[in-house]
């Protein structure tokens, strides 16, 4: 096996064993709200959601590795960089709301909206770190099948997602980020 091909199966593991963190986080942060009297909403789609999820990092792997895809120069660093962008956003996202930070929609009905960090640029900044990671993981050893597949099937996901997500969120969230775009930041914007 390529030396390259190699280095991407140790980062698709990374981030296997980073999605097991988030997943532990967030059950510790559910149990928290729902202390608070959280409630959730979506269970349905989160199950199709985790399934995706699983089976996006698989096929990057299984893409690589049976159509023995090269490294592509250029496109392979471009998107490693946008893959590590999107981790940095991610994780911004997630120190940004703290405890309240969920993999599903769990609403907490007294809590005010949080509208800082990359909140004060974007509703859904953890939902766009996911729009990246779908294009550029895939692409950084020339999975350009997964990119497009998942990409697609991720933008049904997230039409479900976010709309079960900020219904659940209700009034008070719509008239806080009545003025701020789902995904595309306007960096002109000061938050």
């Amino acid at each position: 096996m390529v030396t390259t091909a190699r280095a991407y199966l140790v980062f698709l593991a990374i981030l296997g064993v980073e999605r097991l963190v988030e997943l532990a986080i967030s059950r510790r942060n559910m149990k928290r709200a729902f202390a608070r009297g959280a409630v959730e909403v979506g269970q349905r789609h989160f199950r199709v959601m985790s399934v995706f999820h699983t089976a996006f990092l698989v096929s990057c792997a299984a893409e690589v590795l049976a159509f023995d895809r090269p490294f592509p120069g250029a496109i392979g660093v471009f998107s490693l960089v946008g893959a590590l962008a999107a981790q940095g956003l991610r994780y911004w996202a997630i120190s940004t709301l703290g405890d309240r930070w969920n993999v599903r929609i769990i609403v907490e009905p007294s809590a005010a909206p949080v509208t800082g960090g990359p909140y004060g640029y974007v509703r859904h900044p953890n939902y766009l770190a996911v729009v990246m990671e779908m294009a550029f993981v895939p692409l950084i050893h020339g999975a350009y099948l997964t990119a497009i597949a998942f990409s697609a099937g991720n933008a049904a996901l997230l039409w479900v997602r976010v709309r079960a997500e900020e219904r659940a969120l209700g009034e008070r969230y719509a008239a806080a980020f009545a003025d701020r775009p789902r995904f595309v930041p306007d960096i002109s914007r000061r938050p």
